[in-house]
C-alpha cells in the first residue's frame, strides 16, 4: 500500500538519554525541548532522580537541576533500557558510595562485562550476578583516567568511560576499531566539556565540570526508518519526515536503502545543538537486494530489523552479516526476525552473525512473536502495511519503549 504525507517522529532516544544525564551532572538548570518521553527514557529520569537530580516537566521543556548527585538510598531500576544501565555505570563509578542497579526480565539477561571491566581499571568496584549480569552493585569514588581500546565499536561503552572520565584524575582515552555513535562527544562539548577527537579516538582530561545548557532534541532516525522503508518499498509513495537527526553515525540505513535503489534525498540540512538535522524525502519504487556488513553495521545496528523487511520486498538476495550484537539486544533479534519472517513465508536463512533473505515473495498473513522487542514489533507492522497482509503482533504495547504513538502515526499515513 503506497504511503503519502509528512510527519515528525519523536525525539531521538539516544540523545534524550544523554541530555538528562548531562543535565543532571551539570551545574545549574538545563532545559531540554522535544525529549523523547518513552519507557526507556523514563527509566533514566527515575534513576537520576533517585541520585538527587530534580527533573520537572514544563509546558514545552524538561527542566533538570543537577550538579550534586549522591549515593542512592534504594535500588536503581533501569527497566528495559540498556543505555540507562551501561551509561549510568560510568556515572555511578564517580559517585562516592555504593549503588545497586537492576532491570526487567530482559535487561538482566544482557551482558555488562564490557563496560564493567574498563571501569574497574579506573578504580570502581563491581559485584554482578554471575560476574556480568544485573543486578549489580557499584562502589564508586576516586577514579583514575585510563587509555582503553575497544575490541568492538560501542557507543555505550565509550560513553560510560567518558562519563566516568569527567570525575577521574588524569587523562581518559577511548579508541574504537570503527566509528560508533558520537552523540556523547557532541553533547559533552555542548555542555562545555573539553575533549579531543582524532580518528576513532576520543580523549578527555579530568576532572572537569559541565555547565547547564538549553538544547532541542531532533527526531530519532531509528524511528524515522520505519515510515522511510514503507515509502521506499512501495511504488507511488511520497513521504517527507521532518527535523530528523542526520548524524553521520546514524544514517547508515539511508545509505543501505540508496544502494537498494531507494529514491531518498536530504533537505533543509542545518545544525541544532551540535547535531546535523534535516528532512528526509522519499519517493517509492522498486528495491534491489544488497549486502550489509563490516563498518556499515555500527551505523545501522538498530535499523537492521526494518532493513530485513525492506529485503523481503526487494528483488534478489540481501545478506546481513557482522551483526552478532543483535543476539544480545532486547531479545535475540536475529532469531526473532528469522522466526517471524519464515512464519509468513519468507525465504530466510539464519547465520551466526546475521541472516540472508531472498525476495520478493508473496507473503501470507499470520501471528508473529515479538519477544516484547519494540523494534521487532514495529518492523512487522510496517511489513504488514507495505505487503498488504495481516500480521498479528503479540505485544503491541512494547513499542512505547522507544516510539509512543507509533500505530496512530503510521495509521495517519495510510
Amino acid at each position: 500500500m503506497p504511503v503519502h504525507g509528512e510527519l515528525r517522529v519523536p525525539g531521538d532516544k539516544s540523545i534524550s538519554h544523554r541530555a538528562f544525564m548531562l543535565g543532571a551532572l551539570a551545574a545549574g538548570t538545563t532545559a531540554v525541548h522535544r525529549a523523547l518521553d518513552s519507557h526507556d527514557v523514563a527509566s533514566t529520569r527515575r534513576v537520576l532522580e533517585a541520585l538527587g537530580a530534580r527533573i520537572d516537566k514544563k509546558a514545552d521543556a524538561w527542566l533538570i537541576s543537577g550538579g550534586g548527585l549522591r549515593e542512592p538510598q534504594s535500588v536503581l531500576d533501569a527497566g528495559n533500557s540498556g543505555t540507562t544501565a551501561r551509561l549510568m555505570s560510568g556515572i555511578l563509578s564517580g559517585i562516592e558510595g555504593v549503588s545497586v542497579m537492576t532491570g526487567d526480565s530482559s535487561l538482566v539477561r544482557r551482558p555488562m562485562a564490557r563496560v564493567m571491566q574498563p571501569l574497574e581499571k579506573m578504580g570502581a568496584r563491581f559485584m554482578a550476578r554471575q560476574g556480568r549480569f544485573l543486578p549489580m552493585a557499584v562502589r564508586g569514588g576516586a577514579l583514575t583516567g585510563i587509555s582503553h581500546a575497544l575490541d568492538v565499536a560501542s557507543a555505550q561503552v565509550k560513553s560510560a568511560l567518558l562519563l566516568a572520565g569527567l570525575k577521574a584524575g588524569g587523562r581518559t582515552s577511548v579508541s574504537e576499531p570503527s566509528p560508533s555513535r558520537d552523540h556523547s562527544e557532541r553533547m559533552l562539548s555542548h555542555f562545555g566539556a573539553r575533549l579531543a577527537r582524532a580518528g576513532n579516538t576520543v580523549t578527555l582530561d579530568g576532572p572537569q565540570g559541565l555547565e547547564a545548557r538549553e538544547l532541542t532534541v531532533s527526531g530519532d532516525p531509528s524511528s524515522a526508518a520505519f515510515p522511510v522503508v514503507w515509502a521506499a518499498a512501495t511504488p507511488g509513495s511520497e513521504l517527507l519526515v521532518r527535523d530528523v537527526c542526520l548524524n553521520p553515525t546514524r544514517t547508515g540505513f539511508i545509505s543501505a536503502l540508496r544502494r537498494m535503489g531507494a529514491q531518498i534525498s536530504l533537505e533543509n540540512v542545518r545544525e541544532v545543538c551540535g547535531e546535523p538535522v534535516g528532512d528526509i524525502s522519499v519517493k517509492g519504487g522498486g528495491l534491489q537486494g544488497t549486502t550489509i556488513e563490516g563498518d556499515d553495521v555500527p551505523k545501522l545496528i538498530d535499523e537492521i530489523p526494518i532493513l530485513a523487511v525492506a529485503a523481503c520486498l526487494a528483488e534478489g538476495k540481501t545478506l546481513i552479516r557482522d551483526a552478532s550484537e543483535l543476539r544480545v539486544k532486547e531479545t535475540d533479534r536475529i532469531r526473532a526476525l528469522v522466526e517471524g519472517l519464515a512464519s509468513l513465508g519468507a525465504r530466510v536463512e539464519e547465520h551466526g552473525d546475521g541472516l540472508a533473505i531472498d525476495g520478493p515473495l508473496k507473503l501470507g498473513s499470520g501471528p508473529v512473536r515479538t519477544f516484547s522487542d519494540h523494534r521487532i514489533a514495529m518492523s512487522f507492522h510496517i511489513l504488514s502495511r507495505a505487503a498488504g497482509i495481516d500480521v498479528a503482533i503479540d505485544d503491541p504495547g512494547c513499542v512505547d519503549i522507544s516510539f509512543p504513538g507509533f500505530f496512530d502515526l503510521m495509521g495517519s499515513l495510510a
